[in-house]
């Protein structure tokens, strides 16, 4: 028998930028129920979210780290996650494992980038949301612009359940007993603004309340529930993680007002593909057959693969037998865990709302989907919108022989990370792998080293340029091979279209009469693709072309499937050569945190990079968030560059937006750089 059932379950996510002491705030949690007997320190390396030895290091979150407590007889998990811009995509992945958000803001910095995108993940995910102040006791803080600058950003939603007193030593209800004085705004008006709101979502109680002028906290739970659900309101809680102060508020808060796995708004999972896929609804009915997803991988030396996952129906037990996925063979759970940071807690059965482990099962994959019913084929969650990886290295191995054990440690490391990338580009021979940032790699670099003891030299990849078309053409070749014995014969036309920029590649076969036989179209296509790989302009990938095969001729001797590549290939040479062929580049969106008076250096150094600014927001008095666009391959150390010009005081982040033609000049100087390594190639 479970000890809990989903009523008595909470899950929290702990998110947003790093430094707003999330992790210490875990630690706090974990220690006011009990579940500790005392605090560590990230600084000491002594914590129970921040276990791994590069955390210890970098002092910072790199992982998701899973936690749980027991408090008023309620179990509390939680999702402690990175909160720095490279290691984001780890705190996405947490997001649809629990039913709140508790975005963490530094009282010292305000909003800062990593807040704002939290916020919106999270409402993308439809999770309740919820924001924690921490550091209320740090000197120079302006709490009442920290709120104000909250309800400007986020809403009126945005509305103080209790507020800091004493200069933050403590905090004052503003909820369940709203009496008392705090150091802003006034305890009464903060009440009465939380039930204006919570009623709003109840007609009836809303009636009640115009009439008496008061409800009680008992009668405004469900409107509460259904207000964090509907987005229509967004509590804010005022804490110091480090001297206590509001901890205990905040636990009993998370456990009285927060949504249980039955409140909650159901997880996004789907059944089939494409446009056909229809919703599934999970039921967190502990006697229903098992929907649960995986929602981190991590890869032990001495345990191996550990697939840590979010149980939505039914119940886990070291007896279950459950399937992955499309897969109709079935595992043995075996030994069904609770994670406490690096520590795996043997439990009886996993319930609605749980979050727990299992480990030794090979073919667990990020996003995996646990299932113990052949009926559940197919279902899947509706996909995250990870950053796409824009910042890579070219890397080889420092000794002869570490191939294979290079490539083994990048796919693990690849397993754990939704966020970083490995690729090897056969046409320049060079293993590419691609993560969020210079500190991303950095990691990875770390830790193949310190875990899988390889150790490779790095240089800066080619940028990932493409090469599309501008205008319709046709490509004709006739491929005619005469040895002595059986001969070569294809004959191919073909009509090349531009599609819209990311459309990638089509094919379509419009060949009547048997022109060129319906078996020598594949290899047509196996013809068209070779170019497709090393564009004609300067070798890169071409993209957003329609191909359309009309017309042909061939032998009832000579004609094979090669004769027919060759065929195929160089007409698609021909066709291209005629269609305007142009160089597409990936251009970026960034974000620079620096200090106010660095804006003119920096717009000006965008600006000489070809980039374009679109805005500023204030993030923190004194400090601005810029935003812009500008072309990747202008960013060439641009981390050095920035430090420079802010004396060390700016970061940046960037994602893929969209590609755009380069400059004739630029073009100009790739295709000859492309030639002169095509005759270098020949020469050898």
């Amino acid at each position: 028998m479970p000890k809990f059932f989903p009523e008595a379950i909470r899950t929290i996510a702990l998110v947003g930028h790093g430094g707003s002491g999330k992790t210490t705030l875990a630690e706090a949690l974990l220690h006011i129920a009990g579940a500790i007997t005392g605090t560590g320190s990230v600084e000491k390396g002594t914590t129970v979210c921040d276990f791994d030895t590069l955390e210890k290091q970098y002092q910072h979150s790199l992982n998701a780290s899973a936690v749980h407590l027991e408090h008023l007889d309620t179990r509390v998990h939680l999702i402690d996650t990175p909160g720095l811009p490279d290691f984001i995509g780890r705190a996405i992945g947490a997001l649809p494992a629990v039913e709140t958000a508790a975005i963490v803001v530094n009282a010292q910095n305000g909003i800062e980038m990593i807040t704002n995108r939290m916020m919106q993940w999270a409402r993308k995910r439809d999770l309740c949301r919820m924001i924690v102040v921490n550091k209320i006791d740090a000197d120079n803080i302006d709490l009442p612009g920290v709120l104000a600058r909250l309800q400007a950003t986020f809403g009126k939603e945005c509305l103080p359940i209790n507020l800091p007193a004493d200069g933050g030593k403590r905090v004052v209800d503003c909820f369940f007993n709203p009496s008392g004085t705090a150091d802003i705004s006034s305890v009464e008006e903060a009440h009465s603004a939380l039930v204006d709101q919570v009623v709003e979502v109840d007609e009836e109680l809303m009636a009640k309340y115009l009439e008496k002028g008061e409800v009680s906290p008992e009668e405004l739970h469900a409107p509460f529930e259904k207000a964090l659900r509907e987005g229509h309101l967004i509590p804010v809680c005022f804490v110091s993680a480090r001297n206590g102060a509001g901890v205990a508020e905040l636990l009993d808060i998370i456990v009285k007002l927060m949504p249980n796995p039955t409140e909650g708004n159901p997880p996004q999972l789907l059944r089939g593909e494409g446009d056909r896929a229809q919703p599934v609804r999970a039921e967190p009915d502990p006697r229903k057959h098992v929907l649960a997803h995986v929602f981190k991988i991590m890869i032990d030396p001495f345990v191996g693969k550990v697939g840590a996952f979010r149980v939505h129906q039914g119940t886990v037990t070291r007896d279950s037998q459950l399937f992955i996925g499309e897969s109709k063979k079935s595992f043995k759970v075996g030994h069904a865990y609770l994670l406490q940071g690096k520590e795996f807690v043997e439990t009886d059965a996993l319930v609605p709302g749980d979050i727990g482990a299992v480990a030794k099962v090979d073919d667990l994959r990020f996003d995996s989907v646990l299932h113990d019913s052949h009926d559940e084929d197919h279902i899947h969650l509706v996909p995250l919108e990870f950053p796409t990886p824009m910042h890579s290295l070219a890397i080889e191995p420092k000794r002869r022989g570490d191939e294979q054990k290079i490539s083994d440690a990048l796919h693990k490391v690849a397993a754990e990370d939704p966020t970083f990338g490995v690729e090897h580009n056969s046409t320049i021979n060079q293993t590419i792998i691609s993560g969020l940032g210079d500190l991303h790699m950095r990691y990875i670099l770390d830790r193949m080293a310190s875990q899988y003891h390889v150790e490779v030299t790095t240089k800066p990849p080619r940028i990932p340029y493409r090469e599309t078309i501008t205008s319709r053409a046709e490509g004709h070749h006739r491929h005619k091979k005469q040895t002595g014995g059986a001969g070569q014969f294809g004959e191919v036309f073909l009509k090349v279209e531009p599609l819209k920029r990311g459309s990638g590649f089509e094919f379509v076969d419009q060949v009547k009469g048997g022109a060129i036989p319906y078996q020598f179209i594949p290899a047509v296509e196996k013809g068209v693709r070779q170019v497709l790989e090393v564009g004609p302009v300067a070798g890169y990938p071409v993209h957003d072309v329609r191909v359309i095969v009309y017309d042909g001729k061939y032998h009832d001797v000579d004609s094979k499937e090669v004769a027919f590549i060759a065929a195929g290939k160089r007409a698609f040479m021909d066709a291209i050569g005629k269609a305007r062929p142009i160089i597409l580049e990936p251009v970026v969106n960034i974000e620079i945190t620096a200090p106010e008076q660095n804006m003119g250096d920096i717009a000006g150094d965008l600006s000489s990079k070809r980039g374009q600014l679109s805005g500023t927001d204030t993030s923190a008095p004194g400090t601005l968030l810029i935003k812009g666009q500008v072309p990747l391959s202008e960013l060439s150390n641009y981390q050095a560059r920035l430090k420079s010009v802010t004396a060390g005081q700016g970061s940046f982040t960037i994602e893929f937006s969209r590609y755009d033609p380069v400059p004739p000049n630029v073009q100009k100087t790739l295709a000859e750089q492309h030639a002169k390594t095509a005759v270098h190639a020949e020469e050898q």
